[in-house]
């Protein structure tokens, strides 16, 4: 529950008896003669279809000025947010951070596997285990949500009998079914749609900077065309109708994070600075903040940060998703 208290100066004359109409809302006050007048009036709004508000007012002043202070207790729900690839290095820092938030959020995290489930929550029943390439898998966890938070993405794997003392270079492969035209596209399109089912508020997707550019070597890796996919679901998702948050992310550190100055930018312009990279925990608070601020909505963003010591560490959001003005 959160307390609201609101300063408000209004002129009123001291009339004869009047009476106030209203269709929908309608607040009582209390007037008190001008030799006792307070400098703050408490007073609380009534809603009604049918009620009056009676002021009664003598004829003893004339027009005043009087400063009122309202003070209001809203209780508002945590929301319930989902997030998936939750056992991913960056997914665990964004299903921590909402869980220690628990006035704010409730938290629930999307796994692939069993163990991914052990490793960062055991028994926990808000985590659910599912394969997102399955609509069916994904229902049970959307349900109820939100807001959901798009952490999956394919993840190549080495080929064995790398010798880098030979000077050869590594050599990548996707396994089977987690190709990202699978797991980018097909799976990130499958949790889009199972949220807008669900009627979620907001989702917001993670990706990676480099899209803009076909020949981008993230793309040769595997053979997986990885940015091309994640393009394709970043459009979709722009398209679903659904409030969205897109965060295109550079290369993501394992740092601390909250000690550096964030930048945002848009087609890839970040690529051709010094700046390239950011902490996956900075990454974490960005996408929590974006739950919380109508200024993320509808936008999509490059994401990377000053390194450490220089620029002042970002803390004001707000402002930060202000700059951004691309919707896509």
């Amino acid at each position: 529950m959160a307390m609201m208290t609101t300063t408000t100066t209004f002129f009123h004359s001291l009339l004869p008896s009047t009476t106030y109409k209203s269709g929908a809302l309608s607040s009582s006050f209390v007037s008190v003669p001008p030799s006792s007048t307070p400098s703050s009036l408490h007073f609380r709004s009534l809603v009604s279809d049918t009620s009056s508000v009676f002021a009664r007012r003598k004829l003893t002043g004339n027009l005043r000025k009087v400063s009122v202070t309202v003070s209001a207790s809203a209780t508002t729900s945590p929301l319930t947010v989902l997030v998936t690839g939750a056992g991913g290095r960056t997914g665990q820092i964004v299903y921590k951070k909402l869980k220690e938030r628990s006035d704010q959020f409730v938290a629930r995290g999307l796994v692939r596997t069993k163990e991914s489930k052990e490793k960062i929550g055991g028994e926990d029943e808000k985590l659910f285990i599912g394969d997102i390439c399955d609509p069916e898998a994904i229902a049970p966890a959307v349900q109820g949500i939100d807001a959901l938070v798009i952490l999956t993405s394919a993840v190549p794997k080495m080929k064995p009998g790398f010798d880098p003392s030979k000077g050869e270079r590594p050599e990548f492969y996707f396994e089977d079914g987690a190709f990202p035209e699978q797991v980018d596209w097909i799976g990130q399109k499958n949790q889009i749609d199972a949220a807008k089912a669900a009627g979620v508020k907001q989702i917001v997707l993670v990706g990676s900077m480099g899209g803009t550019n076909i020949n981008n070597p993230l793309n040769s890796i595997g053979n997986g065309n990885i940015l091309v996919w994640k393009r394709k679901a970043e459009q979709y998702l722009a398209d679903s109708g659904i409030p969205y948050t897109i965060i295109r992310a550079g290369g993501l550190q394992d740092k601390e994070g909250g000690i550096r100055e964030l930048i945002v930018g848009k087609d890839d312009e970040i690529l051709e600075t010094e700046t390239r990279t950011i902490a996956r925990a900075d990454v974490a608070e960005v996408c929590v903040q974006a739950l919380q601020l109508e200024e993320a909505k509808n936008k999509a963003l490059d994401l990377a940060s000053k390194p450490e010591g220089t620029g002042t560490p970002t803390k004001d959001f707000k402002a930060l998703f202000t700059q951004v003005t691309a919707r896509f």
